[in-house]
C-alpha cells in the first residue's frame, strides 16, 4: 500500500485525507440518522400522557427538547399550545427549519468530497503524462523504466480518485434520502401533536384519527 501511495505522487496525499474525512463523516451520520435517535416511537403518544395527566411542566420540557430532534419540534408546539394553530404551525416550521440543518449536517462535505476526488485522481493523470512526455522529449523512447514512473503515476492517481469518490457519492445520496424521509416522518408526528393540542384528534395518539 505504501509503495502504491509513493508511486501515486504528492496527489495521493489530498486523496487520501478526502478518504479520512469521508470515513469519518460517513460513519458519524450513520449514527446520528437513525431513526430511534431522530424521530423515537411512542414519542407523541408519551406527550400526549404527559397531557392528560397535567405532568407536563418546564422540566419535562427542557428533557424532551434535549432528547431528540423530534422532541424539539414538538417541544416549539407545546410551548405555543396556548396561541392559534397558525402560531403554533410557524413555531414548528421554525424549529424544523433548525432541525433540518442539523440531520444534513457534514453532507455537503461528503458530496465535494465525491466531487473532487476524482478530479483529484485526473489532475494526477495529466501530470503522470505531462512527465511521460518529458522523459521522451529528453531522453527518447529507450528508457522504459523512465516512461513506467509517470505512467503508474497517472494510473494510480485516478483509481484512487474513484475509489474515494464512487462510495462517498453511492452514501451522500443515500444520507440525502435519509433525511428526507426522516423529515416527512417529523412533519406527520408535529401535525398530530398540532391536531391533539387544538382537539382535532380525539383519541390517543397510538389509536388512529
Amino acid at each position: 500500500m505504501l509503495e502504491l501511495i509513493e508511486a501515486g505522487g504528492w496527489l495521493m496525499l489530498p486523496i487520501l485525507a478526502c478518504s479520512v474525512a469521508a470515513v469519518a463523516i460517513v460513519a458519524e451520520r450513520a449514527y446520528a440518522l437513525r431513526r430511534s435517535r431522530v424521530c423515537p416511537r411512542h414519542l407523541v403518544h408519551q406527550v400526549w400522557h404527559w397531557l392528560q395527566e397535567g405532568r407536563l411542566d418546564g422540566q419535562r420540557l427542557a428533557l424532551l427538547r434535549a432528547g431528540s430532534p423530534l422532541g424539539r419540534v414538538l417541544a416549539a408546539a407545546l410551548v405555543n399550545r396556548h396561541h392559534s394553530r397558525e402560531i403554533m404551525k410557524e413555531a414548528v416550521e421554525e424549529a424544523g427549519q433548525h432541525v433540518v440543518l442539523e440531520l444534513e449536517r457534514y453532507l455537503n462535505t461528503l458530496g465535494t468530497i465525491a466531487s473532487i476526488t476524482p478530479l483529484l485522481g485526473l489532475l494526477g493523470t495529466v501530470i503522470g503524462m505531462i512527465q511521460v512526455f518529458t522523459v521522451i522529449t529528453t531522453e527518447g523512447v529507450g528508457n522504459p523504466a523512465s516512461l513506467a514512473g509517470g505512467i503508474s503515476q497517472a494510473l494510480i492517481t485516478t483509481a484512487a480518485g474513484l475509489a474515494v469518490a464512487i462510495p462517498s457519492l453511492m452514501f451522500y445520496r443515500y444520507f440525502q434520502r435519509r433525511v428526507e424521509e426522516l423529515v416527512l416522518a417529523m412533519e406527520q408526528e408535529a401535525l398530530k401533536m398540532v391536531e391533539i393540542l387544538h382537539g382535532e384528534r380525539e383519541r390517543d395518539p397510538e389509536g388512529g384519527p
